[in-house]
């Protein structure tokens, strides 16, 4: 995207006027939608975003700049504004030797979704919305959705970093609703992963779109769910958001540092039941936080957060490794463009396999809420405390699973649900893809969890 010559003088201009760090980040992403309601095609869009953010430091103080004009004159021009913002003074000429580092995420694009015919990319849609529509009369709504990106990164600073990342991504989503005597019940299903359109050769879109249909008539015959507290059992797979909230983003360096972590300080400390052990991997292939290096140029990494319990590290960008005195970041500095600042991020963060049977763990639990799907939650890192909605779950009555359950809460707290962790089963899978929110940027993340139970949690239901 830019010329290194180009970088080098781009970099001394930023560190001119007193400077003790600066970094080129370069951008160029285009991307297609496309979106079907009620049988009519709604939407279909392509777009592309390019351009430039030029980040300074002096001191603690951080100058920003970005710009979409990528020519030698907008880039100066972008440094000189952020320089200006960071300085404190100095002068002279900062010379910086680029050296180019390659690091790849282990597999190849098959097909490039901007090779394949927008007619290609509907037909998708028009197969899921049949598909849905003829699983029951009930099935009054459905919509589906196709999405792929495709993310060139450029990386530049003065310690003399020069690396790219070549990132493609592609998702599909079918969401359901079913009317009755209960009202209306939804029902969702989603895949996405950093591959091309080679992800129809994975996965059925005609069965993705039954199993949203599914859920949805399956919660119409639902009963309310219970209140008060109860063990929980939450299933392969559907569960992975709560850690990820819980207790992901405590472990994030940022917060850690601004005492707004419930975990600031418990490095070293038992945190967890011994049978946790939490890992936060962007380098796992083809998931959907998977990527070859982060936006601050650092090869992805798989970094064990919590190890048997133990709390052994925290998630890093290079800003907060480097002030700590650090070696360097763990590869979580994130940002959700060229126009955006990076931060700490997770990437696929998820819990290890366990010894013991799923089945087994269900046998063996008298009475407790089995929850196959988790929806959007809210916890405050500072005391650990969550909110969940639970999209799909049952009942599980003497170790079998029995009626479903209309959609209720789960609410605890993050340590304490780690600590009360009784059982992990060695099914492990990964959960549908995600977008994780901080400070109003949002980026892809993945997270997956085996089937595990927890010996209480509160149940926001309205069973009395």
């Amino acid at each position: 995207m830019i010329d290194d010559a180009v970088i080098t003088r781009v970099l001394g201009a930023a560190m001119r006027t007193g400077g003790e760090f600066a970094e080129v980040f370069a951008e160029d992403k285009r991307s297609s939608s496309a979106m079907l309601d009620d049988g009519k095609v709604e939407e279909l869009t392509s777009g592309r975003d390019r351009g430039a953010g030029i980040r300074v430091v002096v001191g603690d103080t951080t100058g920003f700049a970005h710009t979409a004009d990528l020519s030698e004159a907008g880039l100066q021009s972008a440094a000189e504004a952020a320089a200006a913002a960071a300085r404190s003074g100095g002068g002279g000429t900062n010379v910086v030797a680029l050296t180019r580092q390659d690091h790849s995420r282990g597999y190849d694009i098959e097909i490039y979704p901007a090779d394949v015919p927008k007619a290609t990319k509907v037909e998708l849609l028009t197969r899921a919305n049949d598909v849905a529509r003829g699983a029951g009369t009930a099935i009054t709504q459905v919509s589906a959705s196709y999405a792929d990106s495709r993310r060139r990164i450029l990386v530049a600073n003065t310690e003399g970093l020069l690396a790219s990342d070549d990132t493609v991504r592609t998702l599909f989503s079918v969401s359901c609703v079913a009317t009755g005597d209960t009202g209306m019940q939804t029902g969702r299903e989603s895949i996405g992963q950093t591959i091309g359109f080679e992800l129809f050769d994975l996965y059925d879109i005609e069965e993705l779109a039954a199993r949203a249909a599914q859920r949805a008539l399956t919660k119409l015959n639902a009963r309310p769910a219970p209140s008060g507290q109860l063990p929980v059992v939450i299933a392969s797979g559907g569960g992975g958001v709560l850690f990820h909230e819980a207790c992901g983003h405590g472990l994030e360096a940022d917060l850690v540092g601004k005492g707004a972590s419930v975990f600031k300080g418990r490095v070293g400390e038992q945190v967890a039941s011994p049978l946790v052990t939490l890992v936060d991997d962007g380098t796992m292939q083809k998931e959907w936080g998977c990527f070859a290096i982060d936006d601050e140029g650092h090869p992805a990494q798989r970094n064990v957060l919590i190890q048997d319990g133990v709390l052994t590290d925290y998630m890093w960008d290079y800003l907060r490794a480097r002030k700590e005195g650090r070696p360097s970041s763990s590869g979580n500095g994130r940002r959700q463009s060229y126009q955006h600042l990076p931060m700490v991020r997770m990437t696929n963060t998820y819990l290890l396999d366990g010894t013991s049977q799923p089945e087994d763990i269900i046998a063996s639990t008298e009475k407790a809420v089995y929850v196959k799907h988790l929806g959007g939650g809210q916890v405050n890192t500072a005391t650990g405390d969550f909110v969940f909605g639970m999209t799909e779950a049952y009942l599980i009555e003497n170790g079998e699973i029995t009626e479903p359950l209309r959609e209720g809460n789960l609410i605890g707290n993050g340590p304490e649900v780690l600590s009360n962790i009784d059982a992990v089963a060695n099914d492990f899978a990964m959960g549908p893809p995600g977008t994780c929110g901080k400070d109003g940027q949002g980026v892809p993340v993945g997270d997956g969890v085996p089937t595990l139970r927890v010996n209480g949690l509160t149940i926001g239901g309205t069973a009395a």
